[in-house]
C-alpha cells in the first residue's frame, strides 16, 4: 500500500522541522515547501493526500496554498496551522474547503490525532467516489434485460468500448433499444458526469438542422432573433446521439464529417470556429450499406461513424428473452401505477412468446403496459391482451409451397416437427422443459417427439431441466 503524502507549508524553518520529524515518525511520506510560493509550485507538479499548511506567512498565505491544493484536487485533505487566539481566519479557511484547522501552539499528540482523523475521513470519502463509481457502472445495463447470445455480445461490446472514445454506430430495426445502448456507453464511461443529448434526425426539418446542430448567430436567417450554441456545443464534455443519422441531408453530412474530424464546429453566420469535446454515437433503422450504395449516406461519413459497429437483434430472434422482458416491464409499471399485476398467466406468455412483434421491445413494452391499465387482478391474462396476438394464424398465412410433382406429406411433416424440435432445443440451450413449453406440448409429448425423432444432434443437445 503507497505512502501517504504529506505537503507541509510554513516559512520558518523551526516549525517545517518539527513538523517533518513527528509526521515521519507517524509513518507519512513528508515533503516540505519554505512558504506559500514553493508550495503552490509544487502541488501544479505532484498530488499529495494531505496538505499542512500555516495560515500567515510572507508573500503568499495559506488561504492561496488552499485554494492551489483543491483546484488542482478537490479530494486532497487540508488542515490549516494559525498562530492567532482569534480562529476568523480559519473559520474562513474551513468555509473555503480545509478539513479542519490547529492553533499554535499545539501539543505535538494533538496534530497526530487531527492529521489521522483528516485522513481517515479521506479514506471513507475515496471509499465512497468509488462504490458510487462502481454502481453507476453497474446500473449502466438497468434498462437491458436478456440473456440471449446477441444481447450479451451487445453488453460484452459496450463494456469494452465505453471508455475509448471512439465512435458508436449502432444499427436495428425500430423499437429495439438503439437509445438505450447509446445511453448505456455514455453511463460506462468517463464521461458520465458530462451531458447526454440526444437528436432524431428525422424528427427535425432539413432547413433548420445545420443551425440545430451547430448553433447560429442572432440574425443568421429569419426569425434568429437570438443567437444558439448548437446540440454539438450543448453535449461539449459528454455524449451527442444522432439517431437515425440517414435523415441527414447529403449537403449537411460534409460539414458533419468537418466537425468529427477536425472536433471544431461553426455556427449559421459566424466566422469563427469553436472547439468541441464530443463523445459521437450515430443510429440508424435502415441498411447502412444500401444507404451507401443508394446515396443516402455519404461513404466518407459512414467509415467516420462505423468505428464501433454494435447490431441489435430483432426481438423475434431472441424470443428467449421474452419472459424477462415481461417480468421486467410489469415490475415497472406496477411501480409507476402502482397496479396490483405481478405475472402473466401460462398461456399468456406462450402467445406473447409466438408473436413476431415487428414493433420490436417498444411494442411489448406498450401491449403489458395496456394489459395491466384495462385488465383486472394481479395476473395477466390471455383476454387482457389485444386481439391480434389472441387470434390465432390462419392457414393461409403460413408460407408453404407444392411442387408440381406432389410431397409425401408425412415425411415432409416429420421433417419440419423435427427442425422446430431442433430450434427450441438450441433457444433453450437444451433444457427440455423449456423446450417443451416453447413448443407449446407437455413434457411427456415432448419427451415422445424427442425419441421418435431419434437424432444424434438432438440427444447431445437435450438434457432435463
Amino acid at each position: 500500500m503507497p505512502e501517504t503524502r504529506v505537503l507541509v507549508v510554513d516559512d520558518e524553518r523551526s516549525m517545517r522541522e518539527l513538523l517533518s520529524i513527528t509526521l515521519r515518525q507517524a509513518g507519512y511520506d513528508v515533503t516540505l515547501a519554505d512558504g506559500g510560493g514553493p508550495a503552490i509550485e509544487r502541488l501544479a507538479r505532484e498530488p499529495f493526500d494531505l496538505v499542512v499548511t500555516d495560515l500567515r506567512m510572507q508573500e503568499t498565505d495559506g488561504m492561496a496554498v488552499l485554494r492551489a491544493a483543491l483546484e488542482r484536487a478537490p479530494e486532497t485533505v487540508v488542515v490549516v496551522v494559525t498562530a492567532y487566539a482569534s480562529t476568523e481566519t480559519a473559520v474562513e479557511a474551513m468555509k473555503l474547503g480545509a478539513y479542519d484547522y490547529v492553533t499554535k501552539p499545539f501539543k505535538l499528540d494533538e496534530i497526530r490525532v487531527k492529521l489521522a482523523n483528516a485522513l481517515e475521513r479521506k479514506r471513507l470519502k475515496d471509499e465512497n467516489r468509488a462504490l458510487r463509481r462502481q454502481l453507476g457502472r453497474e446500473r449502466t445495463f438497468d434498462d437491458f434485460v436478456g440473456k440471449s447470445a446477441g444481447m450479451l455480445a451487445v453488453f460484452d461490446v459496450i463494456r469494452k468500448t465505453a471508455d475509448s472514445g471512439s465512435t458508436v454506430m449502432v444499427t436495428g430495426e425500430s423499437g429495439t433499444g438503439k437509445e438505450l445502448v447509446a445511453r448505456a456507453i455514455h453511463a460506462a464511461s468517463g464521461r458520465r458526469d458530462g451531458p447526454f443529448v440526444s437528436v432524431n434526425c428525422g424528427a427535425v426539418p432539413e432547413s433548420l438542422m445545420e443551425a440545430e446542430l451547430f448553433g447560429h448567430v442572432k440574425g443568421a436567417f429569419t426569425g434568429a432573433v437570438a443567437s444558439s450554441e448548437g446540440l454539438f456545443s450543448a453535449a461539449n464534455g459528454g455524449t451527442l446521439f444522432l439517431d437515425e443519422i440517414t435523415e441527414v441531408a447529403t449537403s449537411l453530412q460534409v460539414k458533419l464529417l468537418r466537425a468529427i474530424q477536425e472536433r471544431q464546429v461553426r455556427r449559421l453566420g459566424d466566422v469563427r470556429d469553436v472547439a468541441i469535446d464530443v463523445r459521437l454515437v450515430a443510429a440508424s433503422n435502415r441498411d447502412l450499406t444500401r444507404a451507401v450504395a443508394d446515396g443516402v449516406l455519404r461513404e466518407d461519413l459512414f467509415y467516420r461513424l462505423n468505428v464501433i459497429p454494435i447490431h441489435l437483434p430483432p426481438l423475434r430472434e431472441r424470443r428467449e428473452d421474452i419472459p424477462a422482458l415481461v417480468a421486467h416491464f410489469i415490475h415497472k409499471v406496477a411501480a409507476a401505477q402502482e397496479k396490483p399485476v405481478r405475472t402473466v398467466s401460462p398461456e399468456a406468455l406462450a402467445l406473447l412468446e409466438a408473436h413476431q412483434w415487428p414493433g420490436n421491445i417498444r411494442e411489448l413494452e406498450n401491449v403489458i403496459e395496456r394489459a395491466m391499465v384495462l385488465g383486472s387482478g394481479p395476473v395477466i391474462d390471455v383476454d387482457a391482451l389485444p386481439a391480434d396476438l389472441r387470434k390465432p394464424a390462419a392457414a393461409s398465412d403460413v408460407p408453404v409451397e407444392l411442387p408440381a410433382s406432389g410431397l409425401d406429406l408425412e415425411a415432409t411433416l416429420a421433417r419440419i416437427e423435427q427442425r422446430y424440435i431442433e430450434m427450441a432445443l438450441e433457444r433453450s440451450s437444451g433444457v427440455q422443459t423449456r423446450a417443451a413449453e416453447l413448443l407449446r406440448v407437455s413434457f411427456r409429448q415432448f419427451r415422445y417427439k424427442l425419441r421418435k425423432h431419434s437424432v444424434r444432434a438432438l440427444s447431445r443437445l437435450a438434457r432435463s431441466g
